[in-house]
C-alpha cells in the first residue's frame, strides 16, 4: 500500500491513528488486503436545524433559476449534505426540493456569460483587475476596458459589476451581459477601503443614479392602491392611505428616467402630483405612444 500511494508505512500508520482518534471505525479487509471504514458509519456532517435545511434548499432553488447562470450554484452543497446527513434531514431536503421552486424571474439572459461571471468572481476574490470588451448601447462602438472591480451585484433583473476604469477614480456600474470578453489580469486592483454600495447607488430608482435629486409624490387610484402598497419599491418609500381608498406614495429619487418607466406600467391608475418635471415627461411619453399607435392604425 505504501508503494502504491508513494508514502512511507509510518505515514499510513499515522493516518490510521488519526482516524481512530476521530472515532472513525476502520478494519482490515483480509480478502483484498485493504483498510475499510465500517459500512454503517456516517462521517460527521453539519448539524442543521429544520429551518437551516430548508434555507439551503431555497438557496438551491434560487441559484438554479433560469437566467441567473452562476454555475452549479448551491446544488452540489445540498447534494453533499443529503448524502452525509441522517434520514430525517435527507427527507426534509427531498420534500423541500419537491415543493419549492423559483419560476419566471424574467432575468436578463446570462446564458452566454458563464465564463465572464466566473472571471469576475475570481478577480474579485483575488483582488485583481479585469480587462475586456464592453458593448454599451449608449456608445457607437465596442469599448475596450480595464476595470478595478469592487463588487458583483444582482440588481432587479441583471448582474452588474461595480468598479472604476483604469486611469479614473469614479466608480461606475457595468452590466455583465454587455461584456463580450473578460480576462483577469495578474495585477492588483485598487479598491477603496471605505467603499459603500448603498452610497454608490444613492437614491437611484434602480441602477443608474441621476445627477439631480427629486421628491416624488404619486397618487394611486383605489383599484391599484392595495396592490402597489404590497411591495416596498424603494428604500425611501413612504405610504399615505387616503380616505377615498387611494394611496399616496412618496420617494426621494436621483434621476427620473428609471422611475418614469415604472410609472408607465401603472398608466391609467396613477397621477403624478410632484415634481412637475416628472409629470411633463410622463405626458410626453404617453403622447408619443399614442402617436406611434395612431400612425400604425393609419397604415
Amino acid at each position: 500500500m505504501s508503494t502504491e500511494l508513494g508514502c512511507s508505512t509510518r505515514t499510513i500508520q499515522r493516518d490510521l491513528e488519526v482516524l481512530e482518534f476521530a472515532g472513525v471505525p476502520w478494519y482490515i479487509d483480509a480478502s483484498d488486503k485493504s483498510y475499510r471504514v465500517r459500512s454503517d458509519f456516517r462521517f460527521p456532517t453539519l448539524m442543521l436545524t429544520h429551518d437551516e435545511t430548508i434555507g439551503q434548499v431555497i438557496a438551491t432553488a434560487l441559484t438554479n433559476a433560469s437566467g441567473l447562470d452562476i454555475g452549479p450554484g448551491a446544488s452540489p452543497t445540498t447534494r453533499k449534505l443529503a448524502a452525509t446527513s441522517n434520514d430525517e434531514i435527507q427527507q426534509i431536503i427531498a420534500d423541500a426540493a419537491r415543493i419549492i421552486e423559483v419560476f419566471d424571474l424574467k432575468l436578463v439572459d446570462h446564458s452566454q456569460h458563464h465564463g465572464i461571471i466566473r472571471t469576475l468572481q475570481s478577480a474579485l476574490l483575488e483582488g485583481n483587475k479585469v480587462t475586456g470588451r464592453y458593448d454599451s448601447p449608449y456608445e457607437d462602438k465596442t469599448l475596450r476596458l480595464t476595470i478595478h472591480p469592487y463588487r458583483l451585484c444582482l440588481i432587479k433583473q441583471a448582474w452588474y459589476v461595480i468598479g472604476h476604469i483604469e486611469g479614473e477614480t469614479r466608480a461606475k456600474t457595468f452590466r455583465v451581459a454587455r461584456f463580450k470578453t473578460a480576462r483577469q489580469l495578474e495585477q492588483a486592483a485598487l479598491i477603496p477601503d471605505q467603499f459603500d454600495l448603498r452610497e454608490h447607488f444613492g437614491n437611484a430608482w434602480s441602477v443608474y443614479r441621476g445627477d439631480t435629486s427629486y421628491d416624488i409624490r404619486l397618487r394611486f387610484e383605489p383599484q391599484a392602491a392595495r396592490v402597489v402598497t404590497e411591495t416596498v419599491w424603494h428604500h425611501t418609500q413612504e405610504v399615505k392611505q387616503n380616505r377615498d381608498g387611494s394611496a399616496t406614495l412618496s420617494f426621494t429619487v436621483d434621476g427620473l428616467d428609471e422611475i418614469l418607466n415604472w410609472i408607465l406600467s401603472w398608466s391609467g391608475k396613477v397621477r403624478v402630483d410632484a415634481p412637475n418635471e416628472l409629470r411633463v415627461l410622463l405626458v410626453q411619453t404617453l403622447e408619443k405612444a399614442i402617436q406611434i399607435h395612431s400612425e400604425s392604425d393609419s397604415e
